[in-house]
């Protein structure tokens, strides 16, 4: 078929296709129906991919062709810094790749229509679809680096994803000069080759002044930071005692004689947990009070309070501040479980056996009054005997011994019910990063979880399994915490991969993935030098735990029911839960109130679970730029460090710190290494020399580039020991 021929048939194609009786048919079909020849269809095949390309037609996941109308999609453009991108769709499990030509000059976040060009069923590889059409920008103020010419200057993005420099008109810079980091209001998008352009809404700094790093994060992510005038006013009318008349209706739950206590961080202020625990020897069985704080007491629904707690929906804890989901007068007094002040709580009452059963329950409203603030190290050094080296006085711990004894029992027997159901621990140490009084890294070290550190949080596990329960079978409209399996080929990846270290993962289709798959394969590498490794890989393949109306279980935890109800103070869905539980005690969820929560709770849940994802990314990059600015005055020294990723551009590599870099392939000069995706392995084409996830491997830090948060490594020959 000559190109006059395949013309022609392209005409034909697309009439056929716009006709009103035209049905989305598959090539053999429409080869049958346009009478082609077999020897023909080869040709067909090219005019019908090329009308796919060209976005003139448009082909269906099973891989039937009809007007690109009929198979649009919409979804949310993540771009690579390297040009390409991915959309992703609701409903649909995979992300379609987007070539490079083929972005629209979307920018990431965009919300996008696109047409399915190629799709896995047809060729078993990755669907890829084009960019046709920006239906909502997600990038307006953009922070970034401000560079000035003669008359007019640009903006680079903070954001590597943003590919594209903004052209700032003479006139549009503030007066902004070269090294300022600036927010630049997009006011033309990117056409062509027409770069986008903008003007300058705000001067933040010079990139160098102490604090901008982190203010440029805070603006990038757009989080929120001062509160009104207005509601700093209505926080500071709310009473900083408890009146009389609120514990006397209380009277029937009031704890205050009760043994209690907060156990938190050393520098935590906002206390909105505490715990009571007795023991009745007869029955050999524990009664484990949670009490928590009663926010929704001083922050009503709907309040300006309320409406500033929504928008933020949670605090973000950076590196160097805290930005407060409720204004501080609030979180660190009335709403925080200070020692010895009268407090209203929320108590999940449990009584519990020696196997760990939860045998009967109680939530109800109550008052505490907290014996003793504790520290997470004070506990720690007293169950077990170690010295405490905070300046704490651990003489003031000793009357509390007994019971903190017998909670460390019932908290392992907890643990232990909870992993033999298939709970998943990945144990991670996070990141521990110490500023000085200017705001200096001084120190980037793990931060390891202690015994008390699991002491709390398996007593909120129990108490947020428990709520979430007794809420589910009520059928009261509520909020969830959920963890949906994973999807079955990211594990089937996730078996090949720890299949290369001799580790086995079993695994047959979606319905029989379970948690003690996973969690017999974390127990399999324990101590392994590949350990740190497949847990990292072994999490990338999960889902997000997100928020939801629905009740789907949490697969991490193994639990049927899940919920967040022990952080009021700091996460929105346990400060909307608190109303729903109290309004179900005082008997005050009517057919209009049950109504009224149908209605918001989704929308709660979504933004919650879309700002919880926010702030952790802030989190994340500003930890990055601290360990960049930390490691900037480590250039030229070396570290051992563990292979945590491999790629076909570079070498990842982990320190004990916690801090990771690159070795840029580029450096690896003595030999030509080729990246073996399905083993994670680089193999040198002359020598044979293999890199593998988790090898030790010995390194120099070379570089590193606050701007784009990397830190580069370069190879070096292991330090020989004497």
């Amino acid at each position: 078929m000559d190109n006059i021929q395949k013309e022609k048939l392209s005409k034909l194609i697309i009439e056929l296709m716009h006709d009103k009786l035209y049905v989305p048919m598959k090539l053999k079909e429409l080869a049958i129906f346009l009478e082609i020849p077999k020897a023909e269809r080869a040709s067909l095949q090219e005019v019908l991919d090329e009308l796919v390309s060209d976005g003139k037609i448009g082909i269906s996941k099973s891989g039937k062709y009809g007007k690109k109308e009929n198979f649009t999609h919409v979804g949310i453009y993540q771009a690579n810094a390297r040009g390409f991108g991915f959309v992703t769709i609701d409903g649909r499990e995979d992300d379609i790749f987007i070539p490079a030509d083929y972005t629209g000059d979307a920018m990431d976040g965009d919300k996008v229509r696109i047409i399915i060009t190629k799709d896995d069923v047809i060729n078993g590889k990755r669907a890829e679809g084009h960019v046709t059409q920006i239906l909502e920008h997600a990038n307006v103020d953009i922070v970034g680096f401000y560079r000035k010419n003669k008359t007019s200057g640009f903006v680079e993005p903070d954001n590597q994803k943003l590919l594209q420099d903004i052209y700032i008109p003479e006139g549009k810079d503030m007066h902004a000069m070269t090294g300022h980091k600036v927010v630049v209001h997009i006011t033309k998008y990117a056409e062509g080759h027409h770069k986008p352009e903008g003007e300058i809404r705000e001067i933040l700094g010079h990139v160098n002044d102490p604090g901008v790093d982190i203010l440029s994060i805070v603006r990038a992510y757009g989080l929120p930071e001062a509160f009104t005038r207005d509601i700093m006013k209505a926080a500071e009318s709310v009473p900083d005692t408890v009146p009389a008349e609120k514990i006397e209706a209380r009277h029937a739950h009031d704890f205050r004689k009760l043994l209690t206590v907060t156990i938190d961080g050393e520098d935590a202020k906002d206390l909105d947990d505490a715990v009571s625990l007795e023991y009745d020897e007869a029955k050999q069985q524990y009664r484990l009070y949670v009490h928590i704080a009663d926010v929704s007491e001083y922050v009503k629904e709907h309040s300006l309070i309320d409406q500033e707690a929504l928008n933020r929906c949670t605090s973000v804890y950076l590196t160097d501040r805290v930005i407060p989901m409720l204004p501080r007068v609030l979180c660190n007094g009335i709403c925080s479980l200070n020692e010895g002040e009268d407090r209203l709580t929320l108590s999940c009452i449990m009584d519990i056996d020696k196997e760990g059963r939860i045998l009967g329950h109680e939530i109800c409203e109550s008052v505490i009054r907290s014996d003793k603030r504790m520290t997470y190290n004070g506990v720690h050094a007293i169950l077990t005997g170690q010295e405490l080296t905070n300046g704490e006085d651990i003489n003031s711990y000793l009357p509390f011994k007994p019971m903190l004894d017998r909670m460390y029992t019932l908290s392992k027997i907890l643990r232990e019910k909870r992993y033999a159901r298939g709970g998943i621990d990945f144990d991670f140490p996070e990141t521990k990063i110490l500023l000085d009084e200017k705001g200096q890294v001084t120190k980037v070290m793990p931060y390891i979880r202690n015994e008390s550190n699991m002491l709390i949080e398996d007593f909120m596990l129990a108490a947020n399994e428990t709520v979430a329960e007794d809420f589910f079978w009520q059928q009261i409209p509520f909020v969830y915490r959920v963890h949906e399996k994973p999807a079955p080929e990211k594990f089937l990846a996730l078996q090949n991969m720890v299949a290369n270290f001799g580790h086995f993962l079993r695994i047959r289709d979606e319905e029989t993935i379970h948690p003690k798959e996973i969690q017999k394969l974390l127990s399999s590498i324990e101590g392994t030098p590949e350990e740190p490794v497949i847990r990292t890989m072994t999490l990338r393949s999960m889902k997000q735990a997100r928020y939801s109306t629905d009740n789907t279980g949490h697969f991490g935890l193994a639990a049927k029911y899940y919920c967040h109800f022990t952080s009021p103070i700091r996460r929105y869905p346990d400060l909307q839960i608190h109303r729903i539980i109290k309004e179900d005690l005082r008997g005050e969820l009517s057919k209009k109130r049950i109504e009224h929560y149908h209605a918001l709770l989704p929308g709660v849940a979504d933004r919650a679970s879309t700002l919880e994802r926010r702030a952790d990314e802030a989190e994340r990059e500003t930890d990055k730029l601290k360990m960049c600015e930390y490691m900037q005055h480590h250039i030229g020294e070396e570290y051992d460090g563990v292979i945590s990723g491999i790629t076909n551009y570079g070498i990842y590599v982990a320190l004990p710190s916690t801090i990771e870099g690159m070795i840029p392939l580029r450096t690896l000069d003595s030999d030509y290494y080729v990246f073996h995706e399905d083993k994670y392995e680089l193999v040198g084409e002359r020598t044979g020399k293999a890199f593998h996830l988790g090898d030790p491997i010995h390194i120099a830090v070379v570089n590193t580039d606050k701007l784009t948060r990397t830190i580069d490594f370069m190879l070096m020959k292991p330090e020989k020991k004497d």
